[in-house]
Order: C-alpha cells, then sequence, then structure tokens
C-alpha cells in the first residue's frame, strides 16, 4: 500500500511539474482527428527560402570549427536521426562531451535548449557550439571573420539579410531557420491519429494504451511526446548517472533542481540511441524498463516492456530529404584550420 501512494504521488508531482512550465496548444490538423492527448506533426512551413539554405549550408559548413572539420551535422547528423548514436559527442582534439547529444529533429517544439534548459531557444542554441573550446572550439569574431572572407558568403548573406555586413546574429538566425524545418510528419502513429485504422497493428495499439495508462504521458506529452517540461531524473528511485552533469541546477542556482533536466521528445526514438542524458541506456527495451522503474516505480512484465518498444517504433516519421549543399570555396585570405593544435 505505501508503494502503491507513492508511486501516485510521483505521478501527482510529475503532472503539477509538467503543466507548469508549457502550455501544449492542441489544434485538429483532420477532420478524422482521434480524441488522445497527442497530435500530429505537421509539415514545416518556409517562410524565407533564402534564409534557410543560407542555414542549411552553415549546419553543415565544417569551417566554423577550428579544426575545419566539425559541423552542427557532426553531433545532429541528420542521416542517423538528427543525433550522433554517441553515449556522449566528440569534440574539438578528441575531447570527450559531458552529456548525450540531443536529436535536432523537431527541436523547434522544446520548451528552451540543451538538456539543462540554459538556451531559450534554437538561435541561441547555435552559437553555442561555435565557442565552446570541448566542441567546435572556434569563437565567435573568428566564425564572422572567416565567412567575410569568402565572397559567395557574403554575396548571400547580403542576399537574405540587405546588408553585406556579417555578425553572428546574422549566422545564428540563418542556421536556426534552417533547424526549424527540421520536423518530421507521416509517422505511423501520426497516420493512426488522422483516422487510418490499419496504421498499427494489436500490439503497438496495446503499447500505446500501457503508456498512457502507466503514466509516462504525464511528462512525454504535446506533439513531439515530450520537450516541454523539466523533469527530476528519478522520481521514485534515485538514478546512478555516469556523467556529471547536475541539470536544471546549472542554470537556476537552485538545489531543487539538481537532476532536473528537460524531457527528451519520444519522436523518432528508435533511430536516436542511446538514451538519457547520459547515454546509458543503449537499446529502447533497457530504457522503458529503467524509467518504468524510477519515474513510476512500475515493473513492466517481458510482454508489457516489448508492446511499449512497439509503439514507440511507431513514432518514427518522415526524415528531412533534401539535396546536400554546395558549400563556397575559400578565398585566398581565408584563414586555414588547425586540426592538430590544441
Amino acid at each position: 500500500m505505501e508503494t502503491k501512494k507513492l508511486v501516485i504521488s510521483a505521478v501527482l508531482l510529475c503532472l503539477t511539474a509538467c503543466t507548469t512550465d508549457k502550455k501544449i496548444e492542441v489544434r485538429p490538423t483532420s477532420e478524422n482527428l482521434r480524441n488522445e492527448p497527442v497530435t500530429p506533426i505537421e509539415p514545416a512551413v518556409v517562410e524565407n527560402p533564402a534564409m534557410v539554405e543560407l542555414g542549411k549550408k552553415l549546419f553543415f559548413e565544417p569551417r566554423l570549427s577550428k579544426s575545419g572539420f566539425i559541423s552542427c551535422n557532426s553531433c545532429h547528423n541528420l542521416s542517423m536521426g538528427g543525433s550522433d548514436n554517441l553515449k556522449t559527442s566528440i569534440g574539438h582534439n578528441w575531447a570527450k562531451g559531458p552529456i548525450n547529444s540531443p536529436t535536432v529533429l523537431n527541436s523547434s517544439m522544446n520548451v528552451a535548449q540543451f538538456w539543462d534548459g540554459r538556451a531559450k531557444d534554437l538561435q541561441e542554441q547555435a552559437g553555442g557550439p561555435i565557442e565552446n573550446p570541448a566542441e567546435m572550439a572556434f569563437t565567435h569574431q573568428l566564425a564572422v571573420e572567416l565567412l567575410t572572407s569568402i565572397p559567395e558568403y557574403v554575396a548571400e548573406f547580403e542576399d537574405v539579410f540587405g546588408t553585406a555586413s556579417i555578425d553572428i546574429d546574422k549566422v545564428t538566425r540563418a542556421i536556426a531557420a534552417f533547424e526549424e524545418t527540421l520536423v518530421t510528419p507521416g509517422s505511423r502513429f501520426d497516420l493512426w491519429l488522422t483516422g487510418d485504422d490499419n496504421a498499427l497493428n494489436a500490439e503497438e495499439l496495446e503499447g500505446y494504451q500501457l503508456f498512457k495508462s502507466s503514466g509516462c504521458m504525464v511528462c512525454h506529452n504535446g506533439t513531439a511526446l515530450g520537450g516541454t517540461s523539466f523533469q527530476k531524473m528519478g522520481i521514485v528511485k534515485p538514478y546512478e548517472a555516469t556523467s556529471p552533469a547536475e541539470g536544471r541546477s546549472a542554470v537556476t542556482g537552485k538545489d531543487a533542481d539538481r537532476f532536473s533536466f528537460k524531457v527528451p521528445t519520444l519522436r523518432n526514438v528508435e533511430l536516436t540511441y542511446p538514451y538519457f542524458h547520459d547515454g546509458e541506456a543503449e537499446t529502447l527495451a533497457e530504457a522503458v524498463e529503467v524509467m518504468g522503474r524510477i519515474q513510476l516505480g512500475r515493473t513492466y512484465t517481458e510482454e508489457e516492456n516489448s508492446n511499449i518498444v512497439a509503439f514507440l517504433k511507431t513514432l518514427t516519421g518522415e526524415q528531412p530529404s533534401f539535396m546536400l549543399p554546395q558549400l563556397p570555396p575559400s578565398s585566398d585570405e581565408t584563414p586555414r584550420p588547425e586540426p592538430f593544435d590544441n
């Protein structure tokens, strides 16, 4: 009885926290939309194609790193679900990152960026890795100087922003504009949400119902099934992390926020292994087992775990598809990379 009370209290606590971070706007996208606490992902609406194209080039631009080798796509690989499938990312000079790289797909739906939410939006996030010595190891000033030395970039910035002057604000705005297009509509689950009874099989539907009834959706809610709140890792039982990351407390300075992280999206989750902020869960089955135990106080049977995993795999949507950008050549004045310098 005491365990049952503890689980109920934990779920209520999580529900309260989830509803205070961000309100979810539920907008029907079809006349046949089912009455569910999730809405389908809609295709991106591109309002400024030229800015998006410039942002795409900058997203794939390795010269924005000191080594001339690392780009945004290195850690948020669009061929791998928008992540890198490593426990922690590899930065400049083979530096080991302190935390797992979250997917960039559907990241525009997040309440904030990074696991601890230290960046308020995609534009603010885009500038972080460039000047981080353990990531791209450049500076904003050097990035601007490099882009200014390349005539084709100068012309493109002038076309997009109406001025040939380049600054880091314009760079990050363009990258964010591209990232906002990286949404993944058309998953089998979304097809089911919009009325296709054949989109999911019995095992997947059973997994979805169990996902809801267990309380998983208390935190994994909204269109992206996550990303809308910060929650403590280990509500019912403590989680022994392998990462030194302290979570939200590093931003707020409040001890109550220690070990509280942004709830990750579950969209495309079968592609974004390993799981958790420390990347310790190598498989979906392991992630489901750990979450059930430490967040809900529940031990799933092998069949229950399998059904939930089957449901989660239906959340994989259409991956971004586009022609890779042709990056302009460096000029004689462009600073050369320093891949082997400390």
